[in-house]
């Protein structure tokens, strides 16, 4: 098959993949046993995304898709028969545990012992991201199912004794670990090492003294769900979505509650008449380079003046809170309380202890003195989220029926990346955004430039690809879009993000004059092997690009010539 008709398999599959889980959405449930829940299944398989790399082999579990799915779903999620998604939470009164996954910010419950309740307060982009990891478990669990069972109907020695350690509630150390490991990598088709190496990892952040959580029991309860599901339909594996979460995608009930927490608090704060940058980015990197120097000066520790990396570096070791030395100097915290998971910023300037900031920074004392900007920092938003929370944030805010407007000067979108043309730890500059699966593509006229970045990390500029979900990508159609539309890296948020900022510049809430800056830093390259999101997280690599995109974004902001 030519690498073409690979590609446009791929871009069929993500579409059907989108009209299933739509569907479902109208229909109100699904079984991933049911047709409904086999086309899921087979659009994945179509689609073979990268970062669940040996999903289609039926030989073996995927590991490392296991690990990165375990990292954004609630703990015991393997055990579950009912999954319920739905936008109203109303769980603050009861004893239902509240679940939040290591590495995904999305707020779950533990209704009972086999059902969970997830509470989508993120728009459609998460819907789509919880049904693709579920189906990706659905597809590892049949092929664990395969090894419950030998040829003549009789449970497997190997099984046997997974579900006696299981079963048996607690973990074997020494000796017995390593037969028990050994003993598992056979029902998995991994290597020992693999299966050590996937065990070690999750045992990190999973388990405690008892087998829960562990790699043990994630096998042993999706393996024994899909037995337990085929001799009864009734406990079947069943996802429901609430109507009430239907009807209100695309509302922005979420997205205007943070943004008028936002407004509230500039208008508290006094700051409503000044000029306002906002920067979608993390919420450490603008404080530690506007109170980091600060703060370690009044800690008695030395600032290294010629390396901001070198400076965080020295907060961490010391354990030094930038954000409590800037308390008192103009920083201002929000965190949400709306539902979006999207804490906030704000940093008044004209409090800035300039001597505070660190010295690579180019400072303008004239804009500081005439200007006085306002820095609203937002935390990373997910995906089509980021279109409700820019647009409710641009948007006027009214006062007794009259319409106030912000003076917002610029809009700086800083985020995580994958490259198609370089490295992990390289930028990336946006010059349009083309968004999957639609005809909607738009122009960035970014006032980043390559020149701006000058030093050691490299720099590329070209358009950038909003995705579906990072787990609905495979190499056949990244390079298609690569060569086709010259792309150089994707994300799920910058079209988004774009289309938001066009609608407030229709409807006249934001000036034509206004900055628009986007830059990303690649945390992986889908196209090269062992550099995907399922490799694990940047760690150190990522602390140099991510600091020296927000100097330049800071230097532009106070620098505005």
């Amino acid at each position: 098959m030519t690498t073409h008709a690979r590609s446009q398999k791929a871009r069929t599959a993500i579409r059907s993949f989108k009209t299933v889980a739509d569907a479902m959405g109208l229909r109100g449930y699904y079984r991933p046993s049911d047709r409904f829940g086999q086309a899921l299944a087979d659009s994945l398989r179509n689609l073979n995304p990268e970062i669940y790399g040996s999903m289609n082999d039926p030989r073996m579990v995927e590991l490392k898709g296991l690990e990165y799915v375990i990292d954004r779903l609630p703990a015991g999620i393997e055990k579950c028969t009912r999954i319920i998604l739905t936008e109203e939470e109303g769980f603050e009164d009861t004893q239902f545990e509240k679940i939040e996954p290591p590495k995904r910010r999305r707020t779950s419950y533990r209704v009972g012992e086999k059902e969970i309740c997830f509470v989508i307060t993120r728009g459609i982009s998460e819907i789509y991201d919880i049904l693709t990891h579920l189906t990706f478990l659905c597809i590892e669990a049949q092929k664990i199912y395969a090894h419950i069972y030998d040829e003549s109907g009789h449970l497997t020695v190997e099984w046997a004794e997974l579900e006696r350690l299981v079963c048996g509630g607690k973990l074997p150390t020494g000796n017995e670990l390593d037969q028990a490991l050994w003993n598992l990598s056979i029902i998995i088709g991994r290597s020992f090492l693999e299966t050590r190496s996937t065990y070690d990892y999750l045992a990190q952040s999973r388990s405690g003294d008892q087998t829960d959580g562990t790699l043990f029991a994630i096998v042993y309860h999706l393996g024994k769900r899909v037995e337990v599901e085929n001799q009864s339909r009734e406990d079947a594996l069943i996802v429901y979505m609430t109507p009430s979460l239907m009807n209100n995608i695309g509302h922005h009930k979420y997205g205007k509650q943070w943004a008028a927490a936002i407004k509230d608090r500039l208008v508290e704060l006094g700051l409503q008449a000044r000029p306002v940058h906002v920067i979608s980015a993390n919420l450490h990197s603008v404080v530690n380079i506007l109170y980091g120097a600060g703060a370690l000066k009044k800690a008695g520790r030395k600032v290294p003046r010629e390396d901001i990396a070198a400076m965080v570096d020295t907060l961490l070791a010391g354990r030094i809170d930038a954000a409590d030395f800037g308390s008192d100097r103009g920083l201002s915290v929000l965190p949400d309380q709306s539902g979006t998971h999207v804490d906030c910023q704000i940093v008044d300037t004209s409090r800035l202890d300039t001597a505070g900031i660190h010295p690579q920074v180019r400072f303008s004392a004239q804009t500081h003195e005439t200007e006085k900007p306002v820095i609203v920092v937002m935390d990373y938003a997910f995906g089509a989220q980021a279109f409700e929370l820019m647009e409710s944030l641009l948007a006027p805010y009214t006062v007794d029926g009259k319409k106030h407007y912000f003076d917002f000067r610029s809009i700086a979108i800083m985020g995580k990346a994958g490259i198609l043309v370089g490295n992990k730890g390289d930028i990336m500059l946006a010059s349009a955004h083309v968004i999957e699966g639609t005809t909607d593509n738009y122009l960035v006229h970014n006032d980043l430039e390559i020149e701006d970045f000058n030093g050691p990390i490299k720099t590329f500029s070209g358009p950038m690809l909003t995705v579906v979900g990072t787990s609905l990508q495979n190499r056949d159609i990244l390079r298609r879009i690569q060569r086709g539309w010259k792309a150089i890296g994707l994300e799920m948020e910058g079209g988004h993000y774009q289309r938001a900022i066009n609608a407030a510049l229709i409807k006249g809430h934001i000036e034509s004059t206004i900055k628009i800056r986007y830059a990303y830093y690649a945390s992986d390259n889908p196209l090269k092997s062992g550099q995907t999101l399922a490799s694990g997280p940047m760690g150190q690599e990522g602390i140099a690009p991510t600091y020296r995109i927000t100097q330049v974004l800071l230097e532009k902001i106070f620098n505005p010539s």
